[in-house]
């Protein structure tokens, strides 16, 4: 289901214009540069120049290392040599359960200010069609009366809309930040391609009270880092289909202009130019709430499909290579499905950043047929389904597991990556043309 917020303007969200003053320096202008010799009006002008794009990733980078939850904690070089290790031994034990080779090319802990800073240009690729298609409906929905009476305030409510989903992103992400346990703890690529990341501080306060041993835990971990490396190493259409099924969801955002004028003609008359708190009282108002449109349901459920498959994947070949090994890793599943199933910082943050939330219950029904389809096709049955996006079961297949393999152990095609070339490539979205639409769990 969707968010009830819409991107950038939920509430509680951080106000720019309020951040301390104290890194701002005078303007260097001329003498009627007024505004620029006090750090205030520097700063105000600053953010209101962005031209960026549909959100303010200056002001979203500085809010998110300002903001860091918990305070921030360099890695030390133990710890890295410590997680490296773990990575190391993780990647030699999935070599057994699965077919997919190694995706690690780097292997590596950050720090929760590292976190911010790498993992942004995938934020943006995730946040900006969002933001942008809910840019375009303000700007259109500014009646043209209004717009020539207003002058620049067309200008000044883009800029605006930059600053409130830069300020809302940076908020999110400074809380994740604290939360995250490795670079694909959300189920998406967000480190650089190859390189496999655990953040040595979040893990040791989520290893607090489990009674398990440090070194057991960060291996868990990395058993489940490692995994997710070789699924979007060796799966090469996986990562850019699903940045593009996000993209697909901001296309299918709609907006209601009429109401939105009559809400829009109503927040004019309350908002003070040089007020920053009416701006943001008239942003927060509900006037740029966006309608949830069939083609969005429909790029949702494809996205929590898909999801969910990479992520059952993870569960169920993690669980076979640490079940003999490591004491604890039935107990640290389960308390990885519970906070995946109870809606955590995670799938809270990713609601925020990008307007969508994740149906936890499509995960252990992913892991159930994974399971099922070794078990009938051992471990080439279960992983060539990667070959091809053709071949991955969908939502409906994720209610009915045994079905699905039943159907797959009947069918004699030819499932070879070659077979799969030869018939075309595959479409940007297979399941574009379904009407079906999966409800809520």
């Amino acid at each position: 289901m969707s968010s009830d917020l819409p991107f950038g303007f939920g509430a509680g969200g951080s106000e720019p214009e309020r951040r301390q003053p104290g890194g701002g320096q005078p303007g260097g202008g001329g003498p009627d540069d007024l505004m620029g010799k006090i750090p205030l009006f520097a700063e105000l002008q600053k953010l209101f120049s962005y031209t960026g794009g549909p959100v303010n990733w200056d002001l979203a980078r500085q809010g998110a290392i300002s903001g860091v939850s918990g305070g921030h904690r360099p890695v030390g070089d133990d710890e890295r040599q410590a997680v490296r290790a773990a990575l190391e031994l993780a990647d030699l034990w999935l070599g057994e359960v699965t077919e997919l080779p190694s995706g690690i090319t780097t292997a590596t802990a950050w720090s929760r200010v590292e976190w911010i800073e790498k993992t942004l240009p995938v934020w943006s690729n995730l946040c900006d069609p969002v933001a942008a298609q809910i840019a375009a409906a303000m700007t259109s929905a500014i009646p043209a009366e209004a717009a020539q009476a207003a002058g620049q305030m067309g200008g000044m409510l883009q800029a605006l809309g930059g600053m409130m989903f830069g300020a809302q992103v940076g908020q999110a992400m400074a809380s994740l930040s604290g939360e995250v346990l490795t670079g694909t703890d959300i189920g998406l690529p967000l480190a650089p391609a190859g390189t496999a990341v655990l953040v040595p501080q979040n893990i040791s306060e989520f290893g607090a009270g489990l009674g398990l041993p440090d070194d057991e835990i960060r291996l868990f971990l990395a058993l489940r880092e490692a995994a997710y490396q070789r699924l979007f190493g060796h799966v090469p259409w996986l990562r850019q289909r699903l940045l593009d099924t996000v993209e697909a969801y901001a296309r299918g955002i709609t907006v209601d202009v009429d109401a939105m004028r009559s809400k829009m003609e109503e927040a004019m008359g309350s908002i003070d130019p040089t007020n920053p708190e009416s701006l943001q009282t008239a942003m927060q108002s509900g006037m740029f709430t966006p309608e949830e449109s069939p083609e969005q349901k429909r790029a949702l459920a494809r996205l929590e499909t898909l999801l969910a498959l990479a992520e059952g994947w993870v569960d169920a070949v993690v669980s076979q290579a640490s079940a003999d090994r490591l004491p604890g890793a039935v107990a640290l599943t389960e308390t990885i499905r519970r906070r995946r199933a109870t809606g955590g910082p995670a799938e809270q943050t990713f609601a925020t950043l990008v307007g969508l939330e994740l149906r936890p219950r499509r995960l252990r029904d992913a892991a159930t047929l994974w399971s099922v389809l070794q078990e009938q096709q051992g471990i080439a049955g279960r992983d060539r389904l990667w070959n091809h996006p053709d071949l991955l079961p969908s939502a409906d297949d994720l209610d009915d597991p045994e079905a699905f393999v039943r159907a797959q152990s009947g069918a004699s095609t030819d499932w070879s990556v070659e077979a799969l070339d030869e018939a075309g490539p595959a479409p940007a979205d297979p399941e574009q043309d379904k009407d079906s639409d999966d409800g809520p769990a």
